[in-house]
């Protein structure tokens, strides 16, 4: 277990780098696209189109940045097969941690006392978890489950398109809720994927969650992408945090065998709880935002996915 927890601290500081460099990215796309007068990177409701979201991926710390989400993934892959979704994914979404002290060295970013507290309860949980979580957790799941995840990430992803179009320059919030829960069915998709052991690539093509993986994974890139570009209210990083810790958290322990050590089922629920209340709060007071010069509500969010 000793690994997919080490792979999993991997990913939550290759995504928190990550994410100050695409909030970096995506802001300085938009800037330079005001400044030449550019059309088209805007829909009518204020929302970014697709062009402008190309553009902010385009840059030079963007790219950087995906590269960085690139190594997370295989982190947080490595991490998803080895231990229990509520301790890998909760683990990972610690890299607002990450973004937050980053800001500190890098971006000048000054924290509050609240800011290192909701940090310290995060480690703590983290601890917390890492006693109350059992080694190999895997139960077998059904081929069922694996078309029911592929359908549910269709439907979320296209009705996320619909919403965040709805919503306009609002929905950041909202782009960071179905990011999160995007990001959160790769962890699942990952973990119930055949064909690793023994490796047959065949069993990997066939098998529906890998296209679930596809899709969620590219689904909620976009998405997160959307949610840097439409600037930074406070709760769209929390929302993130949320979705990709809590829905694989709970489907692993309802539905995938996910277990604790005997007698410690409570101390792994007060961690789990501790740890997403935590980061919340550092996403919510804005000491995430570590792409901004200052903490204000009109800057870019620097959370990732």
């Amino acid at each position: 277990m000793i690994i997919g927890v080490l792979a999993a601290v991997f990913a939550s500081l290759a995504y928190g780098v990550s994410s100050v460099l695409q909030a970096y990215g995506a802001r300085q796309s938009h800037d330079r696209a005001v400044e030449r007068g550019e059309t088209g990177i805007a829909t009518d409701t204020g929302g970014p189109t697709l062009r402008s979201t190309v553009l902010a991926m385009l840059t030079v710390a963007f790219i950087v940045g995906t590269v960085l989400d690139v190594g997370g993934f295989v982190g947080s892959a490595i991490s998803a097969r080895l231990v229990p979704l509520f301790l890998s994914q909760t683990v990972v979404s610690a890299n607002l941690i990450v973004t937050a002290i980053l800001g500190i060295v890098v971006l000048g970013i000054r924290l509050h006392m609240r800011d290192w507290i909701a940090i310290a309860v995060v480690i703590g949980a983290l601890c917390a978890l890492g006693l109350a979580a059992k080694e190999d957790p895997h139960a077998g799941e059904t081929w069922a489950f694996h078309w029911g995840l592929l359908a549910a990430t269709v439907v979320l992803f296209a009705a996320s398109l619909g919403l965040i179009r709805w919503l306009g320059s609002r929905a950041a919030v909202a782009a960071g809720l179905c990011a999160g829960v995007l990001f959160g069915a790769v962890a699942i998709a990952v973990r119930v994927l055949d064909g690793f052991d023994p490796f047959d690539p065949v069993t990997i093509l066939t098998d529906p969650a890998m296209y679930a993986l596809a899709l969620s994974g590219v689904g909620g890139f976009y998405l997160h992408t959307v949610a840097l570009q439409l600037g930074s209210v406070n709760g769209a990083t929390a929302a993130l945090v949320v979705g990709e810790t809590v829905v694989p958290g709970v489907i692993g322990v309802v539905l995938l065998g996910d277990k604790t050590q005997p007698g410690l089922a409570w101390l792994a629920v007060l961690g789990f709880v501790a740890a997403v209340c935590g980061a919340v709060a550092v996403a919510w007071s804005g000491a995430a935002e570590a792409s901004a010069p200052t903490q204000s509500d009109d800057t870019p969010a620097a959370s990732r996915g």
